[in-house]
Formats: C-alpha cells, structure tokens, sequence
C-alpha cells in the first residue's frame, strides 16, 4: 500500500471556539498519539486531508505526517464529522510501525447476480458491508471480494465464506451475517393476502355445500 504525505501543524489553542475558528479558516483540529507519542494537538488543511483520505486505501491511507521538521507514519481513525454536512470536524492519526499489525476496517464487495434473483424473484439484502482485520500496514486490502451469484432465497453469506487472505486475520465474528437473498416484503404480503381470500372463498364453498 502506498504512504501519502500531510502536513500538521502545532501551536493551536485547545477549546471548541478555537477548533470552530479553524475549521472557518479551512483546517481541521486532530491529535496525534501512539508508539509512546505524547498526544500532540494539530491541525491539517481541509483539502489536503480529503484528497489523502480519498485515494483507493480510504480510511486506511497511510500517512506520512508531517509536523515541525518531524515526521510520524500513521493512520486516521475516530473521525468525527459534521451531523449534517458531513465534513470530517476533527480525528486522530495513530503512531504506527510497518512491521507490527494493526487492526483495519475494510469493505465487502459482492459479485455476481445470485440464483435467487435470477430464478426465484427474490432481491439481495445486505446486512454488513465491512469486516475488521488485523494485519500489517502495508498488507491491509482495500477491499474484499465475495461472489454470491451461487445464492438462493434464504440462502446467505457469512464472514466466515469470505476468501483467505495470506497475512490477513478476521477479527469480526465468523457467524456475522453478511448478505441475504429474500423474497421481496410486498411479495410476502401479496401471498399472504391471496392465501387469505383463497381460504375464504374454500370456507364460503364448504358451507354452502353443508346447506
């Protein structure tokens, strides 16, 4: 995985009106901490942390942080972001060593068109959309693939079917439910209701033939 570089910067005064005023001039408050790191406060520029945050690692960039002549590996996480607009409004860069493992969040991709949609008018149902790892730095994936095209209704897919990857362990419960494949709701309710007249109309012939 490549390592993209941010630049931080020191000196900022702690306090909700001081992050305010930076995130008015377009920086965004953070701390950084790890591999016996005092918590150092700093903040980055806006545009600068979207774009390292946005290349194909996501979250999971790692990144050269820049502060004060030094410079510290890290990743992003606890990031908080704005309830509406959704900019990120402070995080914190954890200290990290490219040969100790650290733990990932990562997506869960699926392929293929299950049977269940294909044959069986069903539709697919995702539960959860990511797994935690524990690997190295540079071995974190930026995402993993499932094929569920082998699907039928109320068929699903667990952690525990995702492919092995050499150098990466699971960390999420095996049993995690992933992907269901399901009759539609409104298709379930259309059987049950014609199930219901049918039934009628079965009782209401039974007891004209009782007469």
């Amino acid at each position: 995985m490549e390592q993209v570089t941010l630049r931080g910067e020191t000196g900022r005064v702690l306090g909700s009106r001081s992050s305010r005023r930076l995130r008015r001039d377009g920086r965004v408050p953070a701390v950084v901490y790890g591999h016996g790191l005092t918590a150092l406060s700093v903040a980055v520029d806006r545009r600068e942390l979207y774009a390292v945050l946005h290349t194909e690692a996501g979250l999971n960039a790692l990144i050269n942080l820049q502060v004060n002549g030094d410079e510290y590996l890290t990743v992003a996480r606890e990031v908080q972001r704005h309830p509406v607009r959704g900019d990120i409004i402070h995080l914190d860069f954890i200290r990290i060593s490219l040969d100790e493992n650290i733990e990932a969040e990562v997506p869960v991709e699926f392929t293929g068109i299950p049977v269940g949609v294909r044959e069986q008018k069903g539709i697919v149902e995702t539960v959860h959309a990511s797994v935690v790892v524990s690997c190295l730095p540079t071995a974190i994936p930026s995402h993993i693939t499932i094929d569920i095209s082998g699907l039928r209704i109320n068929d699903s897919a667990r952690v525990s079917d995702l492919p092995e990857i050499p150098g990466v362990a699971y960390l999420t419960d095996p049993t995690q439910l992933l992907v269901m494949c399901v009759i539609p709701a409104a298709a379930m309710v259309e059987a049950a209701a014609a199930a219901t007249v049918e039934g009628e109309e079965v009782a209401a012939a039974e007891g004209e033939g009782e007469d």
